[in-house]
């Protein structure tokens, strides 16, 4: 197997992005633009990821296990602000339900013991 001639692979001079690293003054003074233009890109580059990393704190963590702390706790009283309410809902009803089957027994008892004396019960025409 035959070695590749370097001029063949990478273009004249050797160069594989097609510059000459001898002599060409033309060619130096366009590297020296280009690294000029470099140290300004990589200027302005630096500018911009400092400008970014002074907009983008993260928060401190204590602050977030406060702030998760606050949360927990508002969490937690509304849960039982609600469970408070069901409660009342539900001993409201239940009192609702005995009441009425209180009655209606109390209105039974009533009229059998009247029933049983030969009397009117009360509330009847």
């Amino acid at each position: 197997m035959r070695a590749a001639n370097p001029a063949t692979v990478f273009g004249q001079g050797g160069c594989s992005f097609g510059c000459s690293l001898t002599g060409d003054s033309k060619a130096n003074e366009g590297g020296l633009v280009s690294v000029a233009r470099a140290d300004t890109v990589d200027a302005e580059l630096d500018r911009l990821i400092s400008e970014r990393a002074s907009q983008d704190r993260r928060p401190d963590p204590d602050e977030q296990e406060e702030a998760w702390k606050q949360s927990a706790r508002a969490y937690e009283e509304k849960r039982r602000q609600m469970a408070r309410y069901e409660w009342h809902l539900y001993h409201t009803a239940q009192a609702e339900r005995v009441r009425r089957t209180l009655e209606d027994l109390v209105s039974h008892h009533e009229g059998e013991a009247a029933r049983l004396m030969d009397i009117k019960p009360k509330g009847a025409a």
